[in-house]
């Protein structure tokens, strides 16, 4: 659970850097490239990177030593970090409700904390594999589709393609058994992984760009916690301390019912100008 808490102190924060920088950047003029280039010269940029690479490999920790489940709430997590983070270098002005979710999202994490068992002992199927790697594909179907949508509803759909893409990784992980080159390269999770993580990336970042930051992260939040969650519970074997799955769902429910009240931090809050 460390790990996984780990990963989303990374994740929250860089997101907040990458904003700080990237907003810092954008006072000149060109394009997208022109401001990524203006980005990647300051240092908080780089930072953020640098957390994300790191949240990357601890998420992958998480994956391999407790349930699905866990991992997932507590990825979702990062938006609390992101408030908190917000709160102190942007000059955000967190609300009570705000500060009352950030508290919530706490005491769901402790709950599964408290009730979570190890991962799963089963390796999953050559059947499973395939799943994956065909509901990444999914994924990449669902982010064209949804393109064309109007509003908040474009939004939504592109936020639960990109959650599902982000569950595909979750599980994709786990069903990667050796990190041999040559098995690798047979493994149709490895493929899952890559297409899903990449088609998840492109959605959540159109949705963020062209529709409502809260609706795309509430069908983000969703897309990548309930799915990935069944899944290790069914086929992967993942259970919680004996006598404690009440405890373990509640927790669940909590944690990303807080998540989903932050949904507006999916995207750094403006900086003020004390923050600039």
């Amino acid at each position: 659970m460390v790990c996984a808490l780990g990963a989303a102190v990374c994740f929250g924060t860089a997101t907040v850097f990458q904003a700080v920088a990237a907003r810092a950047a954008g006072g000149g003029g060109g394009g997208d490239a022109a401001l990524l280039l203006r980005a990647v010269r300051q240092w908080r940029y780089l930072a953020g990177l640098g957390l994300d690479g790191l949240g990357f490999l601890f998420q992958i920790a998480a994956l391999r030593s407790i349930p699905i489940y866990a991992v997932g709430a507590a990825l979702a997590s990062s938006l609390a970090v992101t408030a908190v983070v917000a709160a102190r270098l942007l000059r955000v002005r967190l609300t009570g409700s705000e500060w009352a979710a950030v508290a919530v999202v706490c005491a769901g994490l402790a709950m599964l904390g408290l009730a979570s068992g190890a991962e799963g002992d089963r390796g999953g199927s050559a059947g499973l594999r395939y799943a994956m790697l065909a509901a990444a594909v999914c994924v990449l179907l669902l982010g064209l589709a949804g393109g064309r949508l109007p509003g908040r509803g474009r939004s939504l759909v592109l936020g639960l393609g990109a959650g599902f893409g982000f569950g595909v990784v979750e599980v994709a992980v786990r069903l990667i058994d050796s990190l041999a080159p040559w098995e690798l390269l047979a493994n149709p999770a490895t493929y899952a992984l890559v297409v899903g993580g990449g088609a998840a990336f492109v959605l959540l970042t159109t949705a963020l760009e062209r529709g409502s930051v809260t609706v795309a992260t509430a069908g983000m939040v969703v897309g990548e916690t309930v799915g990935p969650a069944a899944v290790g519970v069914v086929w992967l074997g993942d259970r919680t301390r004996e006598g404690l799955s009440w405890l373990a769902v509640l927790g669940f429910a909590v944690a990303v019912a807080g998540a989903l009240a932050l949904a507006r931090f999916g995207e750094a809050p403006a900086r003020t100008a004390e923050a600039a």
